[in-house]
């Protein structure tokens, strides 16, 4: 086991979790997920809450296994290594609506820090720009995080709060295998949920089996390895390290040579697979999203996995991040290939605001 532990933590470790992450998210889209879109938390959060009725966007609505994968993967490893430690308590409230406002930067932008990097990789320009919108707000994170910005420390739960958010993703998986319907008409007929869409990127996917044997893979690996995109700007920004951007760069390269493989790479910044070429807004979605995860201590998958070692408050901000894509398509606020929805804009600038007043106002003094 000694040696297992050393690998995962070793620059080679977290290079092959990067690898895998890149190798295999293109083949899912090749596989049948939508474009471009082989593995994103946000996108799949989001269909996740539409297929439970928390938005009726009926194009994107699908209980997606790999969320549960990376979950359950998580909790595999975290076991195995004893590394499952239940914990939370550590302002859950602020957490819940960081969640939820990532979830609204992600969404105008299209796309969650991994997404941006396997559109990059597939030739989507526009990428470029959400990345650099990620990268100037998780800078600003970082200025709170040097001013003494803090959430306050978890404390250690009963050994059952931690696997209450790995048996709701049992729960969803049940859900996707058997659909069961709680409404009907006066009719009979179904009305839902559980929901699926018909056509568009909802109804796109990989086989379950193999979607969810990927899944578990990705959250053992991530886990044993730490990998978060978010992680891996804020270190090289504060203390100029490389070792999670190693991970991350190998995301990128193994993404870019299996697109070429698969015929999948296009390169421009017009007409590629859901997504928009409105630089301002893909800039301040993920600037909005880049702050969130910055001041919750991690992207959208690492906070999926830390839930999976038992970290309630990653639970928390997971669970924001599904209820805040709700609220995005039910009050217009998500993007489409057409450009931002009709109150994006508006609210990301909440968004923004928000985080700005908890980066002031949640700080210790430093003596």
């Amino acid at each position: 086991m000694s040696k297992a532990v050393q690998f995962f933590s070793s620059r080679w470790g977290i290079i092959s979790a990067g690898l895998f992450v890149g190798i295999f998210a293109p083949l899912l889209q090749h596989w049948g997920n939508p474009k471009n879109m082989g593995i994103c938390v946000a996108c799949m959060e989001r269909d996740i809450a539409g297929a439970l009725g928390l938005h009726r966007a009926a194009l994107v609505q699908h209980i997606r296994p790999e969320i549960v994968g990376f979950v359950l993967g998580a909790l595999i490893a975290a076991i195995l290594f004893r590394e499952f430690k239940p914990r939370g308590g550590s302002s859950p409230v602020i957490r819940f609506f960081l969640g939820f406002f990532a979830m609204i930067g992600a969404l105008v932008f299209l796309g969650c820090p991994w997404r941006a990097l396997l559109r990059l990789a597939g030739g989507d320009w526009n990428a470029i720009v959400g990345l650099a919108g990620l990268a100037f707000g998780i800078w600003i994170g970082i200025l709170f995080l040097k001013s003494g910005y803090t959430l306050g420390r978890s404390t250690k739960a009963g050994g059952f709060s931690g696997l209450v958010f790995p048996i709701v993703m049992i729960v969803l998986l049940l859900f996707l295998l058997f659909a069961p319907q709680f409404g009907r008409t006066p009719e009979g007929t179904p009305t839902g949920p559980i929901f699926f869409s018909q056509k568009g990127p909802g109804s796109q996917h990989a086989p379950i089996v193999v979607s969810l044997i990927i899944a578990l893979c990705v959250g053992f690996l991530a886990q044993r390895t730490r990998l978060c995109t978010m992680g891996a700007i804020r270190d090289v920004i504060l203390i100029r390290n490389t070792h999670l951007l190693s991970g991350i760069l190998g995301i990128v390269i193994a993404a870019f040579m299996m697109n070429l493989i698969l015929g999948q790479f296009k390169a421009g910044f017009s007409d590629q697979p859901i997504a928009h070429a409105n630089h301002l807004w893909n800039f301040l979605g993920m600037v909005l999203a880049g702050l969130a995860f910055a001041l919750a201590g991690g992207c959208p998958g690492r906070q999926l996995f830390l839930s999976g070692e038992g970290d309630g408050d990653a639970a928390i901000f997971a669970t924001g991040m599904i209820v805040g894509a709700g609220f995005a398509h039910n009050f217009s606020m998500a993007s489409s290939p057409a450009g931002p929805g009709a109150y994006g804009p508006a609210s990301v600038i909440i968004g923004l605001i928000f985080c700005i007043v908890m980066g002031f106002t949640m700080r210790e003094k430093i003596s």
